[in-house]
């Protein structure tokens, strides 16, 4: 296991990870423009954004075995290739339902950028050298949703909504060079040695029968939950409803990202000095206090844009404490099978927030309060998870919180 973390490989995972959620932020100012070109109603816009939530989360339950079986680098470059095809097709769409279907293409090319990256993680570090490495890589991940939709309303007004996908295109052609440049294989050829299609399955038994590694996953998955609700809901309602224009919808959303980033540089910090388990159960106790407080002001009748942007804005810190160190987390204990794992975690967190968006989308009518009851939500429902799954956890992470790393391979499965 490495002792120092590479600032340049931190980099550019980062921006790997990044790559899948920059082609879903840069398009969110786009939506009522795809719409009117294609003349499809806001559902069917709308499920362009879903198709890919989706497929990125079932295609990493294939790039986590693979990337075990053949190594980090392969899995990535194909997700890259078919993401980048697809982005060409996306440009070039005529209609909402063959953008639908590229969307979901684009997805399964995407879902290898975002579980490749946290097994490699796993592969150099456990501990608290890995909640650095990932509050690092998530500084770098997050510079998306910060720049993707002001990038986005940019070439909206130069070009169209088409201009949109052939930048994502050009993203994951700059994607392909830095692996081949600048990442090296993680996963030698001796512990591919046991990987395989069966072992695969095997290793998803296992990982679906450990209660504690689901409970961590589903915490992390509440958080995006809600996050994926306003992230559905905020066009509609902060530009529709409380009257901002594209860019400064893409400033206040930007205000959410900064919140995420700047919190979550501090998980390596203050796991090392008060526990990776406490901090989730505090961090995770006080978001769900901040939405609820959220949730009754608008009950209330309340209707301030300040009052939705600020206490979200402390939310959304709060889940930059949470999400980091909940994967670190679910990781510790499954380094054998960490790309199988970190599969895993990702589809479940991806289709818990694709659920909640969809849900939450029935009852939407383009006003705060059916967005923030989603919201608080999750919140809430990841309150109770963290106390069930950590109330008495600390001292099975006291290797984690000992300022030293595990043994990286982890306990056998």
């Amino acid at each position: 296991m490495q002792a120092t973390v590479s600032l340049r490989l931190v980099l550019i995972l980062g921006l790997l990870s990044a790559i899948g959620p920059f082609a879903i932020d840069m398009y969110l100012p786009a939506l009522p423009q795809i719409g009117a070109s294609l003349g499809a109603q806001v559902g069917a816009v709308q499920a362009s954004l879903t198709a890919f939530f989706l497929s990125v989360g079932v295609g990493q339950l294939l790039y986590g075995p693979v990337s075990d079986m053949l190594g980090r680098k392969l899995p990535l470059y194909f997700g890259l290739l078919v993401f980048a095809l697809a982005s060409v097709g996306c440009a070039l769409a005529t209609s909402i339902d063959t953008l639908i279907v590229l969307r979901f293409i684009q997805g399964l090319g995407a879902a290898a950028c975002m579980v490749v990256p946290r097994a490699v993680v796993r592969d150099l570090h456990t501990g608290h050298a890995a909640a650095r490495m990932m509050s690092l890589l998530m500084l770098v991940f997050s510079v998306s949703p910060i720049l993707a939709p002001l990038a986005g309303s940019g070439v909206i007004a130069v070009s169209s909504w088409r201009g949109v996908f052939w930048v994502v295109m050009a993203a994951a052609v700059l994607g392909l060079l830095l692996v081949w440049r600048g990442v090296e294989e993680t996963r030698g050829a001796e512990a591919r040695l046991d990987s395989s299609l069966s072992g695969a399955i095997k290793a998803y038994g296992v990982l679906m029968r450990d209660w504690h590694y689901l409970g961590l996953v589903f915490v992390g998955g509440c958080a995006m939950a809600g996050f994926f609700v306003y992230l559905a809901g905020s066009p509609f309602v902060l530009i529709n409803h409380y009257g901002l224009s594209s860019t400064q919808y893409s400033m206040a959303f930007a205000l959410n990202a900064i919140a995420f980033i700047g919190a979550a540089q501090f998980t390596g910090r203050l796991g090392q000095r008060f526990g990776l388990v406490p901090v989730v159960k505090v961090a995770a106790t006080a978001s769900g206090v901040v939405m609820a407080s959220l949730l009754a002001y608008y009950l209330l009748g309340g209707e301030r844009l300040a009052v939705l942007v600020g206490l979200y804005f402390v939310a959304s810190a709060l889940m930059g404490l949470v999400i980091p160190t909940t994967s670190v987390l679910a990781l510790e204990e499954h380094g054998a099978i960490a790309g199988t794992a970190s599969a895993l975690l990702g589809t479940l967190q991806m289709l818990t927030g694709a659920a909640a968006m969809q849900i939450v989308g029935h009852f939407s009518n383009g006003k705060p309060l059916p967005m923030v009851v989603g919201m608080a939500a999750g919140a809430l429902l990841g309150v109770a998870l963290t106390w069930l799954t950590l109330g008495g956890a600390q001292a099975r992470y006291a290797h984690a919180t000992a300022g030293h790393g595990a043994d990286p391979k982890g306990p056998q499965q």
